[in-house]
């Protein structure tokens, strides 16, 4: 049971440092940018939220498996597949809690305005500076926010998981994918045990969620 938590922390944990990385610049760029498609963008990133994760794990099975056309340029390197692998595990979520990392973040760059890049900009402070010194400190909550968010998100996956990960031990098994086989196995203690685990940590989440919200009044849905 331990290596099935262990397992669970290690891949929200991956994917919630690669998604604020990754998330950043969207939500930047979705959040300052003028043009006339960037909607069309934000509704593909937020397409996640909308699409049954078994519809997105299917694409995400094909799309990684060894008849890929995306796999071609690894194959040289051994690697035929990520279908059933951690690595797919972390893309999948990646691409499952994309719009959980983007959203609040994007948002927290809406709420700074015009013009503390205006002072910045009296003070000779290029757009890179501005970014830095400005925009991040100023959006940390959104941060924050879509830190606990991509996190809790990913605890919670099932469908994703099943479809691409297989619920492997050792390798792809996590938390929701073990209740589910506990279930099916009518091991309804250990179903409880885990359940009420991932009962209080939701609980803890958006506990924390709104203490953020009453603390600094940027949190939006």
């Amino acid at each position: 049971m331990g290596e099935i938590i262990w397992l669970t922390v290690k891949l929200a944990g991956i994917t919630t440092v690669l998604l604020l990385i990754l998330a950043t610049p969207v939500a930047w760029w979705l959040a300052r940018s003028q043009a006339w498609w960037k909607e069309i963008v934000g509704a593909v990133v937020a397409l996640p939220i909308v699409l049954p994760p078994t519809v997105l794990g299917f694409y995400l099975l094909l799309a990684l498996g060894p008849d890929s056309p995306l796999m071609a340029p690894l194959q040289p390197f051994g690697i035929r597949t990520l279908a059933f692998t951690f690595e797919g595990l972390v893309i999948g979520s990646i691409i499952y809690s994309l719009p959980f990392a983007v959203q609040p973040i994007r948002n927290a760059f809406q709420a700074i305005g015009e013009r503390p890049f205006e002072v910045a900009a009296t003070l000779r402070a290029s757009p890179m500076d501005a970014f830095f010194s400005v925009a991040l400190p100023l959006a940390r909550p959104g941060f924050l926010v879509a830190a606990i968010l991509t996190f809790a998100h990913t605890i919670g996956e099932f469908g994703v998981v099943l479809m691409i990960g297989g619920g492997i031990p050792g390798e792809t098994e996590v938390l929701s994918i073990e209740i589910y086989r506990l279930v099916e196995a009518l091991e309804w203690d250990k179903a409880h045990q885990l359940a009420g685990l991932l009962l209080v940590f939701a609980f803890a989440v958006m506990l924390s969620l709104l203490l953020i919200e009453r603390r600094t009044g940027r949190l939006r849905p």
